[in-house]
């Protein structure tokens, strides 16, 4: 699918991609991702338009034009996505080099194609909807390639480098006058090995970054007048995918470790910070129109507190996240997908562990995709 700019036959055809989505989320008790409690929400929108030129025969280049609205985030401002030279020397060395997707997973470099996926959201213990802008795409390169390994199966690395802008929040009547927060340097890679069992591939991603925070308040004595903080986040994560005819079978497992210490008003090394989170999801294409999915995720943000949390962690409320997952996709034709999914959640851990919220909650969403 998609438009063809200029004479097919011509090195110079640009291949044009696109997709709107509009979707509304409804939570039975707690605000999550937008204002969903009460009446829910509509401020679940995306656009988007890629393009994509073959110039020579190893040579390529892409980039793709990206606005979305969720909450307070996004308002539609218009952005670049991703874009990239590409290079493939062989098929087991290439190189991008320019705003290129994270690895990160089975599926973080893919989370912006709805179409590719039956759910809504992807499982968030692994994939955050919430770190979208976050650890989607790095300003850096990325070296790839596959291997073959003859009987046994074929082996796919890919390995990221870069810096992460983040834009900030308009501060206008805030107590926070200016901050910054940047990422100068991330480091990123997955190996992948696709096995002898036609459909089964088991893998591993690492990463590394280093996070930059400088706050300061206006109207309080200098010595205390600006907050400096830096972390380093540490992450890995297994994973396991099975796809056969319609089924799909997914799971994974990761673990971060978080090292933060501020350097003002007083340089100070907060304790460390061990997250963990998984999931297993599974899919059935029933027939051309239709397929259901489920999933079970569960994340636990500190595994660290012990004494300090009661009961212990990780089974304070506050500190888990269970998310208990089921969608139904309706493709209604080879353009247009719609998708209703229910969530029943246990936890405030995605909610930044606020004490007062429901510990029992639901989450509904109806999302409608159109993509050429």
């Amino acid at each position: 699918m998609g438009w063809t700019l200029g004479d097919p036959e011509s090195p110079s055809t640009i291949d044009v991609h696109g997709f709107v989505s509009q979707g509304y989320i409804k939570s039975t008790a707690n605000d999550y991702l937008v204002d969903s409690s009460g009446g829910g929400s509509f401020e679940f929108s995306e656009a988007g338009l890629n393009f994509t030129v073959q110039p020579l025969d190893r040579l390529s280049i892409g980039m793709q034009l990206f606005a979305y609205n969720l909450g307070t985030s996004g308002n539609f401002t218009l952005r670049a996505d991703w874009f990239y030279l590409d290079y493939r020397f062989r098929d087991w060395l290439g190189i991008r080099a320019g705003r290129v997707k994270l690895v990160y997973g089975l599926y973080n470099d893919i989370s912006d194609i709805d179409a590719a996926r039956t759910p809504i959201l992807l499982p968030p213990s692994i994939y955050p909807l919430s770190n979208r802008d976050l650890l989607f795409g790095v300003q850096g390169g990325e070296v790839y390639g596959y291997a073959r390994l003859g009987s046994l199966g074929g082996l796919e690395y890919r390995a990221v480098g870069g810096a992460i802008d983040i834009p900030l929040p308009s501060q206008i009547g805030q107590a926070v006058e200016a901050s910054s927060v940047d990422i100068p340097y991330l480091v990123a890679g997955r190996l992948m090995w696709e096995t002898p069992l036609d459909g089964l591939r088991v893998g591993g991603s690492v990463l590394a970054l280093r996070l930059n925070e400088d706050v300061f308040f206006p109207g309080v004595p200098a010595d205390a007048a600006t907050e400096s903080a830096r972390a380093t986040l540490y992450g890995a994560i297994g994973s396991i995918e099975y796809v056969a005819h319609d089924l799909q079978l997914a799971a994974e497992y990761a673990q971060t470790r978080n090292e933060a210490r501020e350097l003002a008003p007083t340089p100070t090394r907060a304790p460390t910070v061990v997250g963990s989170g998984g999931y297993a999801l599974a899919t059935y294409r029933v027939s051309r129109w239709f397929q259901p999915g489920a999933y079970y995720s569960f994340s636990y943000a500190n595994r660290n507190l012990g004494s300090q949390s009661a009961p212990p962690a990780p089974q304070n409320d506050e500190n888990v996240q269970d998310d208990l997952a089921g969608t139904l996709r309706f493709d209604v034709n080879n353009f247009w997908i719609v998708k209703l999914e229910g969530h029943y959640m246990h936890g405030t851990e995605a909610l930044g562990g606020v004490p007062t919220a429901a510990t029992n909650w639901g989450l509904f969403l109806i999302k409608t995709t159109g993509y050429f």
